[in-house]
């Protein structure tokens, strides 16, 4: 039995190039306890790794598969710092002062993974992009308006743009819309990769394949019990196994679900102007951005279940109706489609991720980013896991605890 959900997450033919990465090479498990064990070694684990070792802890990671080959290597890795949830909504819901500190972190450490990425002379192709969000259903013209000043009123930087000006700019049917600095694009495998490496060179130690099937918290450390029996012992554990949850730790608010994705030929784009990557205020959503190779890629069409099975065999109806409604959007044919994809996704009740000290439990650590801003709240949680681990008393640390805030929402919707 494992500590951790197994899945099979995902299906298809992703864009990505999976014979062109170059994974790190396992390491042996530790005979000496760490400072710091994680759990997962996609996007979240790693980005957490570079984080604290750049701090002198001694750190170990701990995967079922080889890193990054499970959601990460699904990922369309768009980096945003807006949420799912407007930030309108999200204030009427907690209070606008706690729902604009949350949404300026997470503007914060977007802007500041993008910085570290580029000091770390990572190569994962990012690239800067402007975002454009356009009205629709969940969000209307005037509610454009008033998300934009909210934004504008925190120091977020978004402007209002109608639907003349959007169609001036971007080149697509006209559509009111919110332009928004601050988001850029990476491989989301490559970056992984990358940062490992670092903490690699650090001294981090990267385990896998390995199976975590139990904690056992003792008064000074914590201790990992794997498949074969073998232990490890730790400082601290972090839960960084992404939407393969932890059911004793994570609560079920934050639940999985599934999601599609289509990309085009290369060089079918660009179809529109300025770079931007763009999503629409509606749900069902849909989103839309180009790689470096000139491919479109879009995704939406979610679903309430998460068996493969059913998922994969979806893949080719819903890569053809995101293809129409990419079409039907940019005043275009239907899209021809060349790779398509799907992934297991996970969503909690406000849009945000669960990163937090688990319940009843010093010396075990939640770092789930639920959500579709996985890779900002990876940051996010590298950002404060690293002030707790360094004794720094931070008044937002809690600020993402589930326990304060997706719980109580989930509650009173009766989820």
């Amino acid at each position: 039995m494992s500590l951790t959900e197994q899945h099979d997450l995902r299906g298809g033919t992703p864009s990505w190039d999976d014979g062109g990465w170059d994974v790190p090479p396992a390491d042996a498990l530790p005979t000496s306890p760490c400072d710091i064990a994680i759990i997962g070694a996609g996007i979240m684990g790693s980005v957490l790794a570079e984080r604290l070792s750049s701090q002198g802890l001694s750190v170990v990671l701990l995967d079922r598969r080889p890193p990054g080959m499970g959601s990460t290597a699904a990922s369309t890795a768009e980096l945003m710092w807006a949420m799912d949830v407007p930030l309108c909504e999200l204030a009427a819901q907690i209070g606008e002062e706690v729902a604009a500190r949350r949404w300026k972190w997470v503007y914060r450490t977007v802007r500041g993974l993008a910085e570290r990425i580029d000091a770390l002379g990572i190569d994962c192709a990012r690239r800067d992009r402007p975002t454009v969000y356009l009205a629709g259903q969940k969000l209307d013209e005037e509610g454009l308006k008033q998300e934009g000043a909210l934004h504008r009123k925190h120091g977020l930087p978004t402007q209002f743009l109608d639907n003349v000006t959007v169609n001036r700019r971007f080149g697509i049917p006209p559509r009111s819309a919110l332009i928004s600095d601050g988001g850029f694009e990476v491989d989301p495998v490559r970056l992984t990769h990358g940062l490992l490496d670092i903490a690699k060179q650090r001294g981090a130690r990267l385990c896998y394949p390995v199976d975590v099937t139990s904690l056992t918290e003792q008064e000074d450390c914590i201790v990992l019990t794997l498949a074969d029996g073998k232990t490890i012992s730790a400082g601290q554990a972090i839960l960084a196994g992404g939407y393969e949850r932890a059911p004793l730790f994570l609560p079920p608010a934050f639940s999985l679900l599934s999601t599609f994705v289509m990309a085009t030929a290369p060089g079918v784009a660009p179809l529109w102007r300025g770079n931007a990557m763009i999503w629409e205020a509606s749900d069902p959503y849909l989103y839309i951005r180009t790689d470096a190779e000139g491919r479109i890629i879009a995704g939406g069409e979610d679903e309430d279940f998460i068996d493969a099975n059913h998922r994969d065999a979806l893949i080719g109806q819903k890569a053809g109706t995101i293809a129409a409604k990419v079409g039907l959007l940019l005043g275009s044919a239907p899209l021809a489609v060349d790779r398509a994809w799907a992934a297991t996704f996970g969503a909690s009740p406000d849009g945000l991720p669960a990163i937090g000290r688990a319940a009843n439990m010093q010396r075990i650590w939640l770092a789930a980013g639920f959500g579709g801003n996985g890779i900002a709240f990876a940051a996010l949680a590298s950002e404060l896991l690293a002030s707790v681990f360094a004794g720094q008393d931070d008044p937002d640390a809690d600020y993402f605890d589930p326990y304060r805030f997706a719980i109580p929402l989930a509650q009173a919707a009766g989820h």
